[in-house]
């Protein structure tokens, strides 16, 4: 299994990078995982829009799931005539309508389209031939999806964003590699947004790591302007295991249970 970083940043994207985003490729498969502003070029870079085989959104807030509407277009006008069979993009309830209307009145009828739309509930699970995609409900000030990819090449799991909550931990069990929301460094969260506590600090994401009993931990969803440097020495006071730090067009690889 091999996972690319599109992008590592939450809310907006820092100066040559961009929001969250990856690309899992195993046993011939090519799966996107959110796709926030300014991932689309980076996915384009990596391969074409008609490789892919399907797309999961954890959630409905722009820095995970804008640049869908750059992969429409590219499909829809790249790709007019080719006969490329419809997308498979998996979705929270209500973000197709979200993206519809940036197409005007015929935006509804466009997206049907290129893509074949399904709305899922978390705790179902999608069947991508050899490889399964499991959606685990985390809390978000929206409905958000954890998502755990299981193929031949190992297992990758992912937050999407989320607040503190034991089924992160059961999210990333026993992982190859757990992306883990880790919007905050060097201050408790209660001091950037009051009372809240839908996202993670970088100590946080490594504790529930170390719960997880993950093989390896990738912080990522980084606030603009975070020292991930920081970050990552916060992260390795509460996990043992290797640590990486989310960077765009990073690539890691993944060999299963015996890497």
């Amino acid at each position: 299994m091999r996972i690319r970083v599109l992008g590592s940043c939450g809310a907006w994207p820092e100066p040559g990078r961009a929001c969250t985003g990856f690309l899992i490729s195993d046993a011939g498969r090519h799966l996107v995982v959110d796709l926030g502003y300014g991932t689309a070029p980076r996915l384009f870079a990596a391969l074409p829009a008609d490789r892919l085989d399907a797309v999961v959104l954890t959630h409905a807030h722009p820095d995970h799931m804008l640049d869908v509407h750059a992969l429409l277009r590219a499909r829809h006008y790249g790709f007019r005539g080719a006969g490329l069979p419809r997308l498979p993009v998996y979705a929270p309830a209500g973000l197709a309508e979200v993206l519809a209307p940036l197409e005007g009145a015929d935006g509804a009828e466009l997206l049907a389209a290129a893509f074949d739309w399904h709305e899922y509930r978390p705790g179902s699970s999608i069947d991508l031939d050899p490889v399964r995609i499991e959606l685990v409900a985390l809390p978000h000030y929206v409905p958000n999806a954890g998502v755990r990819v299981t193929g031949p090449g190992g297992v990758f799991a992912y937050t999407g964003d989320t607040g503190p909550d034991p089924a992160v931990a059961r999210l990333g069990a026993g992982a190859d590699l757990f992306a883990v929301d880790a919007t905050f460094q060097d201050r408790p969260v209660s001091t950037v947004i009051p009372d809240q506590r839908f996202n993670l600090s970088a100590r946080e994401a490594a504790g529930f790591a170390a719960q997880a009993g993950a093989r390896r931990l990738l912080l990522t969803h980084f606030w603009p302007g975070a020292d991930r440097s920081r970050a990552a020495a916060e992260a390795a006071e509460h996990f043992s295991g290797p640590i990486l730090v989310a960077d765009e067009d990073q690539v890691i690889e993944l060999t299963g249970p015996d890497m």
